[in-house]
């Protein structure tokens, strides 16, 4: 049995057509800017989107990886035609005739989704705020308490202290790790000691970016054999000796970069156990409810993913995975638990209330 995951069901199917129709009175829109060091090589930047109608705004995080682009969209400022009467569906296809980035070239075409991401939210904020309805409601389905896992760096050269120092601090903490190279077999297996692995990310699908480095099919075979109630993610299939390392563990290998909608899971090169849904990397309600759909015709888990969010994002992945899938192993941890310095107490800890606000999209925090 995968750690974490206490039953094998995928939520019942919710339409799009439960919010499509939504009205939507939009006059003007905000940006805002958020920025925080995540380590000391990297400053996480992303920008809030505030759509305003009726004396009341809806809100949605763009998470784009560039800050140069993040800065130049606060920057231009609030440049795009979006003041109408519209319905979220009409407004979600009025987004598509866009260009959000003003000609910019783009680092990863997803960044296009990961934008796009943003206005849909912050619509779907809005209108049911409008509307004085919560999310939950529109869906007709109540939130659950949410079970998630943290996502942390081991350093370089890796380290057990940033798994065992919060294992100290909070007892029952579970964990999402990226694999790497440098990773030796007694990390690994110190690692597997503490019990609280629930997924290794390979991170064997970013080609071109930052975290591309080159496939280590020993190091697959390591990790699947030592973290045997893990969910492997995103390995390097294309490597024939990658390939054949994971064959014997394909039940648990998991996607999430390669994962746009539909079209690509059915891409895939074989069906899967689980995946990973990161709306953002969606871009869409539509398409989110039609994976969603996809996953439970077919009996596939959804578990969360995150991006490393700084604002309202955070809280609506949270609040969507509490909606859909919340007892699998949900990687949205609260702000707090990705710090370098992270608070020895007072963090939330797993399973998380999904306290929704009373309108909109949106967990309170």
């Amino acid at each position: 049995m995968i750690a974490g995951v206490r039953d094998g069901r995928v939520a019942a199917m919710v339409s799009y057509d439960a919010i499509a129709d939504l009205t939507l009175h939009v006059e003007d829109y905000a940006l805002e800017g958020r920025k925080r060091a995540i380590t000391e090589e990297f400053v996480r930047a992303t920008t809030i989107v505030h759509l305003r109608g009726d004396r009341l705004q809806g809100r949605g995080e763009d998470v784009v990886y560039d800050a140069d682009l993040q800065r130049a969209q606060v920057q231009a400022g609030p440049r795009l035609e979006l003041a109408g009467e519209w319905t979220l569906d009409s407004f979600s296809r009025h987004l598509e005739t866009l260009d959000l980035f003003d000609g910019q070239d783009l680092g990863v075409d997803a960044w296009r989704r990961y934008r796009r991401w943003a206005f849909e939210s912050a619509a779907a904020d809005l209108a049911l705020r409008q509307a004085g309805r919560p999310l939950s409601e529109a869906l007709g389905r109540a939130p659950r308490p949410l079970d998630f896992v943290v996502s942390t760096g081991l350093g370089s050269p890796p380290s057990l202290a940033p798994v065992t120092d919060r294992i100290g601090a909070y007892p029952g903490v579970r964990f999402k790790l990226d694999s790497h190279p440098a990773w030796d077999e007694a990390l690994i297996a110190a690692l597997a000691d503490t019990g609280a692995v629930a997924q290794i990310d390979f991170k064997g699908t970013y080609k071109g970016e930052w975290v591309d480095w080159e496939t280590d099919p020993v190091l697959y075979a390591r990790c699947a054999e030592a973290f045997p109630d893990a969910w492997l993610e995103d390995p390097d299939l294309t490597v024939p000796e990658a390939d054949a390392a994971l064959e014997p563990h394909r039940d648990r290998i998991t996607w999430d970069e390669p994962i746009h909608g539909v079209a690509d899971l059915e891409g895939l090169p074989f069906p899967p156990r689980a995946i990973n849904v990161k709306p953002s990397r969606i871009g869409s309600w539509r398409e989110l409810f039609a994976v969603y759909a996809w996953c439970a015709e077919r009996g596939i888990r959804c578990y969360g993913g995150g991006q490393s969010e700084l604002g309202v994002g955070r809280g609506q992945i949270q609040l969507l995975a509490a909606l859909f899938h919340p007892e699998e192993p949900n990687d949205v941890a609260p702000p707090g638990w990705d710090h370098r310095e992270f608070p020895s107490t007072g963090l939330p800890v797993s399973p998380l209330s999904p306290e929704p606000d009373a309108t909109g999209f949106a967990r309170r925090s």
